[in-house]
């Protein structure tokens, strides 16, 4: 099953889109939110994010939901340390373009289905479309 790591400046902000996901997808989903920094404040890290994608990983994927632009440089240094580590080098890892809570919900109800990452992708991706008033 693809797992699914969020990453927000705001630790309350990942844990609150993880616990919604969570409970749209189910339990044996693998959804971890990676926010804020290790002392509580705001911000994000890259070796936060890399271990938060080592424990999503189950071996068929990992989709990682970001919140701002700064979120996206620390996944993507995390996905290039994880290259660079000869035992996590396979790990096929996707940072979305897609709006986080959205996006996640959208993610976790596709992989939770047992979907491939690249239909959770497109999951996600299809929620920056979604109108909420018509």
């Amino acid at each position: 099953m693809v797992g699914i790591v969020i990453v927000s400046h705001s630790c309350a902000a990942a844990e609150g889109i993880r616990d919604l996901a969570a409970q749209m997808a189910g339990p044996e989903l693998r959804i971890i939110a990676c926010g804020g920094m290790e002392d509580g404040s705001i911000g994000t890290d890259a070796m936060r994010v890399r271990d938060a994608i080592l424990d999503a990983d189950t071996g068929d994927g990992v989709y990682v939901m970001v919140d701002l632009g700064s979120g996206i440089m620390s996944a993507e240094t995390a996905v290039d340390f994880l290259q660079d580590e000869e035992e996590h080098a396979g790990i096929c890892v996707q940072i979305a373009d897609a709006p986080v809570l959205e996006g996640t919900v959208s993610a976790a109800v596709s992989a939770s289905a047992g979907d491939p990452l690249e239909e959770v992708i497109s999951a996600a991706e299809e929620a920056r479309g979604m109108r909420k008033l018509t």
